[in-house]
């Protein structure tokens, strides 16, 4: 019998010629050799990678219903918080010649760009593209966008960004940002529309009205500017029951001793985000232990840091170049012992700029293919919107009192699970170490949780792949 993820993988890794002299060599990449870096890389960085990503991920997915706010698009600016907007804009583009530009009164009441009484349209089996930018996040409070009808008297809203002062953030001053809006998101309805226990909206179809919204903090203006608003095939069109990746931060030994046993009688695999450094010491893994897992439980062998030091200190905590030698390091060190894995998540979550300016989400892309933060204000679609940007839901424990994402979140009516069964996503969790016992911190989560989770999985029928495998899986 072939199981669910023997099925999803039929298509193969056999050898597959690839521009620019490279081979597909199954899992691993043999890259022609490094040419000298050309003038004005990424961050001035003249060293080039020994090991570059294969890039063998998602296309561009191309639209099946665009506004790209040329002339004439016929969308308005308004709202009791704007203070001044340009419809037609052509000082700051991204598509075509012009973007929409709104500057908010700094009141922290709505403004927004919104056109409504379009021709009816179906969302079945579709997820929304959003492109924009904010100029300077200071005063940005949230992002939400609402579809309906009725003058969006009925309507659905998804929050898609509530900004911090504090952790790493998906939208960033100065940076046209995608964001991808799925059915397992939406988050509130209004009017005629509802949102089932389980999850599911009451209905998919006869939308006519659009409006992509904007709250500044109260504390002064924002400006920011809508490029694209798209619809675009969902996750739905390639996991018809949503997909779930198992992630484990930190190398930590327990996901060893403790997870690998639970994970493999459900036949699933993980993906370890690992610090080298740290590899054979202490309480953490050993090169063994991640051969075995690897050669023999399917599961992958990411990257995290090469130091110990720099995932202590996070990557926005170094210059540029110190940063892109730790990547090389780590990318160096995963091939020679034997981990093809071409994926890396952020020490804490953290992809901001370096002390000398340059996006760290950027210097990854010199290294890896994909790169997985924390956030979690919307979850992960496939193909992803910003693959060095992939979200996570973090903290997942069955403790008490300890904070973090309860573990009910996920295991209960119309959680976490019944939305991506229901409505398809790309669930990717972040754990961290398994303890025997009942955990103490929200990094932890119990061995006996860590089963509830994989029974709850298993019980919906929900495939698991490791996050390579996932990003294989376009056609």
């Amino acid at each position: 019998m072939v199981s669910r993820r023997s099925a999803l993988l039929m298509g193969g890794t056999g050898g597959v010629a690839m521009a620019g002299g490279g081979a597909w060599l199954g899992k691993v990449v043999a890259q022609p050799a490094a040419a000298p870096a050309a003038a004005g890389g990424i961050g001035g960085l003249t060293t080039p990678p020994l090991y570059a990503p294969s890039g063998r991920r998602p296309k561009y997915r191309r639209a099946s219903w665009s506004q790209q706010f040329q002339s004439g698009h016929g969308w308005t600016p308004g709202g009791a918080g704007t203070a001044s907007a340009e419809a037609n804009d052509t000082s700051v583009f991204v598509r075509g010649t012009q973007s929409v530009r709104v500057t908010t009164g700094g009141s922290g009441k709505q403004s927004y760009v919104r056109r409504t009484g379009m021709p009816a349209m179906s969302m079945t089996g579709k997820m929304i593209r959003l492109v924009f930018r904010v100029d300077d996040v200071t005063n940005l409070a949230k992002m939400v966008f609402y579809l309906g009808s009725g003058s969006l008297a009925n309507h659905f809203a998804w929050t898609f960004h509530a900004h911090s002062k504090t952790s790493a953030n998906y939208v960033q001053s100065g940076e046209w940002v995608t964001v991808h809006l799925q059915w397992a998101d939406v988050n509130a309805a209004a009017g005629t529309y509802s949102i089932g226990a389980d999850g599911k909206p009451s209905t998919k179809t006869g939308f006519t009205d659009m409006s992509f919204a904007v709250y500044d903090d109260a504390g002064g203006p924002v400006t920011y500017r809508l490029q694209a608003v798209e619809l675009i095939p969902d996750t739905v069109s390639v996991f018809p029951k949503g997909v779930v990746s198992i992630t484990f931060d930190d190398s930590h030994k327990s996901i060893h001793d403790l997870a690998r046993p639970v994970m493999d009688r459900f036949g699933f695999p993980g993906t370890v985000y690992n610090i080298a450094d740290a590899i054979g010491t202490g309480s953490f893994l050993t090169l063994g232990q991640m051969r075995s897992m690897q050669d023999f439980s399917g599961w992958e062998m990411a990257g995290h840091s090469y130091a110990n030091a720099v995932h202590t200190a996070s990557y926005p905590k170094l210059t540029a170049e110190q940063a892109d030698d730790d990547f090389r390091k780590l990318r160096e060190w995963l091939v020679s012992n034997g981990f093809t894995s071409e994926h890396f998540a952020y020490p804490h979550g953290a992809f901001q700029k370096t002390t000398d300016g340059v996006p760290v989400d950027q210097i990854a892309s010199r290294h890896f293919t994909t790169a997985r933060s924390i956030i979690s204000e919307t979850i992960e679609s496939f193909a992803p919107a910003m693959p060095y940007r992939l979200k996570a839901l973090t903290g997942i424990n069955d403790g008490d009192g300890i904070g973090g994402t309860a573990l009910s979140k996920l295991t209960g009516t119309g959680g976490r699970l019944d939305r991506c069964v229901n409505s398809g996503d790309w669930l990717i969790l972040c754990l961290h170490k398994v303890t025997e016992g009942a955990p103490a911190t929200s990094t932890e989560i119990g061995k006996a949780g860590l089963e509830t989770l994989m029974k709850a999985i298993d019980d919906r029928d929900i495939p698991v792949l490791t996050v390579e495998e996932a990003m294989a899986s376009y056609t």
